[in-house]
C-alpha cells in the first residue's frame, strides 16, 4: 500500500508548520528573510538530484560582490564524540545583496543530523531558522550508476524553529519502495543501489528480519529480481512464532552474495527527513500461538525499514 500524501499543511512549503510533539519536526517551512545579526536569521536552502545544498541568507546591509567579507556556514553534528567536528562553508556575495554557501556532494557529511549555523568574524555563531525550502529535485531521486557513497541532505526545521540537515551517506544502498500489508504477511518492494552490477548482486539474495531482543533470531525471505529492482515477502506466522508476548521489533536488511556486508533496507531518497508521521501503515491481526498478536511496519528516526509484533490491544 502505498501512503497517502501528508496530511498536516506543515508538511508543505510555504505553510507554517503545526505545533508537535515529536523529538525533530522536520518540515519545509518559509519565512520572511532575516540577516544575521537579527535575533533569528534566516537561510533558505536549494537542493541539487547530486545531494548538494545551496544556502543563501541576507546580509547584514549592502555587500557589494567584490567586497571582502569574513563569513561561514558552521554545520555542527548533534551528539559527535568530537565537539569540535564540523564543516565550515564559505559565504560569498551573490550579486543580489545576500550571502551564499554551497555544500557540494563531494564534500563528505557523516550520518546523521547536523545543526546550521551562521559565523562572523569572531562573534559567536549562531543558529539559522528555516527560510524558504525547494526540495522539488529530491522527490521520487533515482540516482544514476555508480559505486560511491550515496550522499543524501534533508533539511527540516527542529521543534524548537531551528534549521538543521539529516545526512545519509550508504553505498550500497537498499532503498524501500511499496509495502502491501495483506491478511496473511507484508510483502515489500526495493531497488538497489551504488553496487557494480546490481543484477548480479540480487541473484541469490535474501531478506533478514533481525529480532532486537534476540540478535540471534533472524528469519529470510528470498528476493525476486528485476534488474536493480527487488521484491520480498514475509509472513506474520515466521514473525509471530517465537513471540512470547510484549512488544519484538525487527529490523530488514537485504544479504546478498557472500563477502558482501548486509544493507539496511531505508527510505531516504525523497524530501521527507523524518517517515514516521508521514509514511503509516496499519496493523493487521494475528492469531499467534502465544496470545493475539498484531504485526505493522513502520519506519524508525532513521527512515530504516523496520517491524513491530506486539500484543493486541483489548475491544472495548
Amino acid at each position: 500500500m502505498t501512503p497517502p500524501s501528508p496530511a498536516n499543511p506543515g508538511d508543505r512549503p510555504g505553510v507554517t508548520p503545526l505545533t508537535t510533539t515529536t523529538s525533530e519536526e522536520c518540515t519545509n517551512v518559509s519565512a520572511p528573510p532575516l540577516a544575521f545579526g537579527a535575533p533569528n536569521p534566516s537561510a533558505d536552502c536549494i537542493a541539487d538530484s547530486a545531494g548538494g545544498l545551496t544556502f543563501d541568507l541576507d546580509a547584514p546591509g549592502r555587500v557589494d560582490a567584490d567586497a571582502h567579507w569574513s563569513a561561514a556556514l558552521v554545520l555542527r553534528r548533534r551528539g559527535a564524540e568530537d565537539e569540535s567536528e564540523e564543516v565550515r562553508l564559505p559565504l560569498t556575495p551573490n550579486g543580489d545583496g545576500r550571502l551564499r554557501a554551497v555544500l557540494p556532494s563531494t564534500v563528505s557529511l557523516p550520518e546523521g543530523r547536523w545543526d546550521v549555523h551562521v559565523a562572523c568574524g569572531e562573534a559567536v555563531p549562531q543558529r539559522l531558522v528555516p527560510g524558504l525550502a525547494d526540495l522539488r529535485s529530491l522527490v521520487d531521486r533515482r540516482p544514476g550508476p555508480s559505486t560511491s557513497p550515496l550522499a543524501v541532505r534533508i533539511p527540516y526545521a527542529t521543534k524548537h524553529g531551528n534549521l538543521s540537515l539529516r545526512s545519509w551517506l550508504r553505498a550500497p544502498h537498499a532503498e524501500a519502495g511499496d509495502l502491501l500489508v495483506d491478511a496473511e504477511g507484508i510483502t515489500g518492494h526495493g531497488t538497489l543501489y551504488r553496487v557494480e552490477n546490481p543484477a548480479e548482486w540480487l541473484a541469490g539474495a535474501v531478506v533478514e528480519a533481525r529480532c532486537r531482543r534476540a540478535p540471534d533470531l533472524v528469519r529470510t525471505a528470498p528476493v525476486t529480481a528485476d534488474g536493480q529492482d527487488f521484491t520480498f515477502s514475509l509472513s506474520y506466522a515466521q514473525l509471530c512464532e517465537e513471540w512470547r508476548g510484549g512488544l519484538d521489533v525487527w529490523d530488514l536488511w537485504l544479504r546478498g552474495p557472500e563477502g558482501t556486508e548486509p544493507v539496511r533496507v531505508a527510505r531516504i531518497l525523497d524530501d521527507v527527513a523524518d517517515k514516521r508521521q508521514v509514511f503509516t501503515y496499519p496493523a493487521r491481526q494475528v492469531a499467534a500461538s502465544y496470545a493475539p498478536a498484531q504485526v505493522s511496519p513502520y519506519y524508525t528516526v532513521d527512515n530504516d525499514l523496520s517491524l513491530r509484533v506486539d500484543e493486541r490491544p483489548p475491544v472495548g
